[in-house]
């Protein structure tokens, strides 16, 4: 199927039902949600996946996804890189915007669900994570992107990674200034980010030949909020054709002919984000005739070959057309998530208010 445009106020809830049992149906009793029948699962892809079952209204199934995560969790506030099952499957490292990555996942459920309680038996889970995470911050703003099976860091950071950690920060924000609980050094930290990301591009990929040959270096700034506005749409802008091929997707990788449905759904988020509507929708029309009879979406598609490849069908990826759908027709509360910087100030009276930044 192709041509699903959408608008806002209708969100295809009956065509998109299928994707939600499709994330229910890979789901364990235990909460985790690998990336597919017999895959390992990984912290980030995982909350991308619970967010998706949010978005469906399966709030208790969410729930139980961060319960599992939060059942995980290191004295560190981190987890290894992958798990199968409470075994860990990748002992090798543990990523620092997997781990921050909790933070837009709890206060995504929340904006959802506006449950309280679960904000705050998710605090400690959360103020570990970002504690973990800022460890990790040099002096020049940016964020290593990983420490080894020992503890030391990998001496290098990722732009995509980092953008990630941007958003991350803000909604931990969010979730602090909600809770009546002072992490100040949380904004502080962001904004270092922040000016890391767009004026100090020497302090990524220092050690291996550089990312931007991938697409999510291209977009991911605007879809976290580090590029705003005009400069939000110059940037997007400025590669388009190096990794938009026309009724198909947004590319992996630039010099790879493999268009990818995740990626492209981000793309989407990012344009809405940039406040280029019209393309967001065109973008999101291409991607269901990756859709299976289940629901599920294929990872990608390889223009040379013709073929899908690899042959699976993530949860994530299933995550992410949710997060696009809900995006683009302002669905839930937490629709304008990706699509805007929103951080929370605190009144005197101790109440929280609402400070949107372009």
């Amino acid at each position: 199927m192709s041509g699903l445009y959408l608008s806002r106020g209708l969100f295809p809830e009956e065509f998109l039902r299928p994707t939600v049992d499709f994330i229910l149906s890979c789901q364990r009793p235990s909460g985790e949600i690998p990336w597919f029948e017999g895959g390992y699962t990984d912290p980030w892809d995982h909350v991308e996946s619970a967010m998706g079952l949010s978005i469906g209204g399966e709030l208790r199934a969410a729930r139980r996804a961060y319960e599992w995560l939060a059942a995980l969790q290191l004295p560190d506030g981190s987890w290894w890189a992958s798990y199968r099952g409470e075994e860990i499957d990748n002992a090798n490292r543990r990523e620092s915007n997997f781990v921050a990555y909790i933070a837009t996942g709890v206060w995504h459920h929340y904006l959802i669900s506006e449950d309280m309680e679960f904000l705050r038996v998710m605090w400690p889970v959360v103020d570990r994570a970002i504690g973990f995470v800022l460890s990790l911050q040099s002096e020049h703003g940016e964020i290593d992107w990983a420490v080894d099976g020992s503890g030391q860091a990998k001496g290098d950071a990722l732009v995509t990674g980092c953008s990630s950690i941007y958003k991350s920060l803000e909604c931990a924000h969010n979730i602090a200034v909600t809770l009546g609980e002072d992490r100040a050094r949380w904004l502080t930290a962001r904004t270092r980010l922040g000016k890391a990301l767009r004026h100090k591009p020497e302090r990524f990929d220092r050690t291996w030949e550089s990312k931007s040959r991938y697409s999510m270096d291209w977009f991911y700034p605007v879809l976290a909020g580090v590029y705003t506005g005009v400069d939000a749409r110059a940037r997007l802008a400025s590669r388009w054709d190096e990794f938009v091929e026309d009724n198909l997707g947004c590319r992996c990788e630039k010099q790879q002919p493999w268009v990818t449905i995740a990626e492209s759904c981000e793309l989407v988020m990012a344009l809405l984000a940039a406040g280029d509507h019209a393309r967001a929708v065109e973008v999101y029309s291409w991607l269901q005739q990756w859709r299976t009879s289940d629901g599920s979406y294929w990872t990608g598609y390889q223009l040379v070959e013709d073929l899908l490849w690899p042959d699976e069908r993530p949860t994530w990826t299933a995550g992410a057309i949710l997060l696009a759908a809900d995006a683009l027709t302002k669905h839930t509360a937490a629709s304008g998530l990706f699509c805007s910087v929103t951080l929370l100030d605190e009144h005197e009276d101790g109440r929280a208010r609402r400070i949107l930044v372009d």
